[in-house]
């Protein structure tokens, strides 16, 4: 068993350095400025990490507890192959807190839940999602916090297929799971990547927008984990508000503090999530869709309703693509504040 359990970490963690190490060498520096937030150092603390967890399996000094030398237990292990004490040596409040993280974690593992319509009083929400292939990597949903407010989250997982719908079936069912008994979208993200980033079913990154909104006062309460930046168009003013990213995408970095913002929605205003499959779509030319265009159709459509304004874009990335397939799954979402 122990064995076992050993080949899969290290089978895990070379895939996840695989994965971080090729966006490292293959990202643009929008994508990883976007991605890391302005921080590269977390990731390379992220590297340090797996590297000396595969180090340790090469000398099975790896999940030996600093206390009595035994074994950790195994699904301690799994949770997080970073453990490094047996749960007979936690005090009774963190064994607690661990019994109700590994249960969360055999809840998310095994959990498929279905998206949920919201229904907001004085907002109008619109969804759109097409995969690239048959199971996309892509999700959204809209979920309630503890205080009854209204949560609304679009992802992006690295990749896409079937793992990367796994994945974001594993990340709905955490926010789902999560959400009744938080406060805020940085206290879901925070707990999501501290599951994610030692978990050696994770080998990737997702990068996440999620955002509480209150009807009673307009606010919009937001983390951008890395993810491409929601437009927000102000109707009085006339411009085009860019949320870019507050924190890391999740997976990437080692020690992972989001920073919250907040935007008032007044009446009329309108809000865009997307995910790159919007911004990446090309034609046969191999021209992107591109930010241009992206922000052209934000202002050209925001008189519009949330459906309309989601048909208008829809439209022009058909009339863009003229007929090439997608080549990365794309996700929209608008949410518009009525009058």
């Amino acid at each position: 068993m122990a064995l076992d359990i050993f080949q899969r970490i290290q089978v895990g963690l070379d895939e996840k350095r695989h994965n971080v190490t090729e966006f490292l060498e293959t990202a643009s520096d929008a994508e990883k400025d976007v991605c890391l937030c302005e921080d590269d150092c977390r990731i390379d603390d992220h590297l340090q990490v797996i590297n000396e967890c595969l180090d340790r399996i090469e000398i099975n000094s790896l999940g030996i507890c600093e206390v009595c030398h035994g074994v950790v237990d195994r699904a301690l292990l799994e949770m997080d192959y970073t453990a490094h004490v047996c749960l007979d040596h936690y005090s009774d409040q963190e064994r607690r807190s661990l019994e109700d993280e590994l249960q969360l974690s055999q809840v998310i593992q095994r959990a498929l839940m279905p998206h949920r319509s919201p229904q907001i009083s004085g907002v109008e929400i619109a969804a759109f999602s097409r995969p690239a292939d048959i199971i996309g990597g892509d999700y959204f949903d809209f979920f309630r916090y503890r205080d009854g407010s209204h949560g609304l989250v679009i992802a992006d997982v690295s990749g896409h297929g079937v793992s990367a719908g796994m994945l974001m079936s594993s990340l709905q069912t955490a926010i789902q799971t999560m959400a009744p008994d938080a406060d805020s979208p940085a206290e879901i993200l925070e707990r999501i990547n501290r599951f994610y980033i030692h978990n050696i079913n994770f080998t990737t990154f997702v990068t996440v927008f999620l955002a509480r909104y209150d009807p009673g006062d307009g606010t919009l309460t937001y983390v951008n984990s890395g993810h491409n930046p929601p437009a927000v168009f102000c109707r009085d003013a006339g411009t085009i508000h860019w949320l870019t990213r507050t924190a890391p995408a999740i997976g990437l970095a080692e020690y992972y503090k989001p920073r919250t913002e907040i935007v008032q929605l007044s009446p009329g205003d309108m809000l865009l999530l997307y995910t790159d499959g919007l911004t990446e779509a090309i034609n046969h030319q191999m021209e992107q869709f591109g930010l241009q265009r992206r922000s052209e159709f934000v202002q050209g459509a925001a008189d519009l309703s949330a459906n309309e304004m989601l048909q208008t874009v829809r439209d022009g990335i058909t009339a863009h693509r003229d007929g090439v397939r997608l080549s990365d799954d794309m996700t929209l979402v608008a949410m518009k504040v009525l009058g």
